[in-house]
């Protein structure tokens, strides 16, 4: 391992020695709304080497692989392509990655720092994701979808709207974004509740909302669940059957966490025999989802695909800063070094 690093970074001298003809080749990852180079100004990276945009995301192992070849440094988007260890040993002029946010569990790091490559990342704004899953919350309470397609079919009132105020909101998972989330609750007047393995009464306490001791009373009393965990072995399949028979028939689950956390068969299952009112869904097992995946034709779901952290501010931040990171990284004294 320690050759391979040793002659990456003589590469890795050898290329920035030529700064009048920049030979260095950077590749922007999974741009799906082309707005990569819109979002920062690249061009001091540019005057090092040739930047390559691409716009989808491919999932079969060699043709990434050969995608990948000819490029000494990748910046990728949150957890859209995994770069796996036998990806990147497979990379020989890799030398740097910079990813979006403070961790990506879609990078093999370890592996990475093995074979001579620095893995950055880059801060991580924490509002965007509460106010989606408030979005998605009106939307799915106010039918919002609904009422809309009525109107624009020469319809009037179809339904009758739920409140947010005075109802209860159960929180799984009272981190950074689970606190955000219990703020602007307390702004709609939402009573609030909160669980996870780990929770303790203090912090509960702390954030001001009411400690649940499990899993089953909060999903017992919550008019509104939202997830708010890291994907682990721990939470993987943490909402499935039991769970969604456990909720009100009038509830609403929210997920903008990630996808495995919810069984999808079992969601389904749930709203179409109405053990549950709806759900407002971001993320997924598999993203893109495929067109002909069953969640799009599920009746009572509110779907958006991945938007919890597309918006203008976070973007200027994510490019913004993969910029800075690799220009840091040019002169030598790299910046946000990620651990293995």
């Amino acid at each position: 391992h320690q050759y391979i690093a040793d002659f990456r970074q003589n590469i890795n001298a050898l290329t920035l020695s030529h700064t009048g003809h920049p030979t260095m080749r950077i590749a922007i990852l999974d741009d799906y709304q082309k707005l990569a180079l819109q979002s920062a100004d690249w061009s001091a990276v540019k005057a090092h080497g040739e930047i390559t945009v691409f716009h989808d995301t491919i999932t079969d192992k060699n043709a990434l692989r050969d995608r990948l070849m000819p490029f000494d440094i990748l910046c990728v988007m949150r957890e859209r392509t995994p770069i796996s260890g036998d990806l990147i040993r497979s990379l020989p002029n890799l030398k740097l990655i910079v990813t979006s946010g403070k961790r990506n569990a879609a990078i093999d790091v370890a592996t990475a720092h093995e074979c001579g490559i620095t893995v950055c990342g880059t801060e991580s704004p924490s509002t965007a994701t509460p106010e989606l899953a408030f979005a998605l919350m009106l939307g799915l309470a106010r039918n919002i979808v609904g009422e809309n397609a009525s109107m624009r079919s020469g319809g009037w009132q179809i339904g009758l709207g739920q409140d947010l105020a005075g109802s209860t909101l159960g929180i799984i998972g009272l981190g950074r974004l689970g606190a955000q989330i219990a703020k602007i609750a307390q702004a709609f007047d939402m009573h609030i509740t909160a669980w996870s393995t780990n929770l303790t009464p203090d912090r509960c306490q702390e954030v001001g909302v009411e400690y649940k001791p499990s899993k089953e009373a909060l999903l017992r009393d919550a008019d509104f669940v939202t997830i708010h965990q890291r994907l682990s072995d721990r939470t993987r399949g943490l909402i499935g059957t039991e769970e969604f028979r456990q909720m009100k028939k009038t509830a609403f689950l929210i997920n903008t966490s990630r996808g495995p956390i919810v069984d999808d068969a079992a969601l389904i299952d749930a709203v179409n025999q109405g053990e549950i009112a709806g759900a407002g869904i971001d993320v997924y097992d598999q993203e893109p989802l495929p067109a002909a995946h069953p969640l799009r034709k599920c009746d009572k779901l509110l779907l958006t695909p991945h938007l919890g952290y597309v918006t203008r501010h976070t973007w200027d931040v994510f490019y913004g800063q993969t910029v800075e990171a690799v220009l840091a990284w040019i002169n030598g004294d790299p910046i946000r070094v990620l651990p293995s």
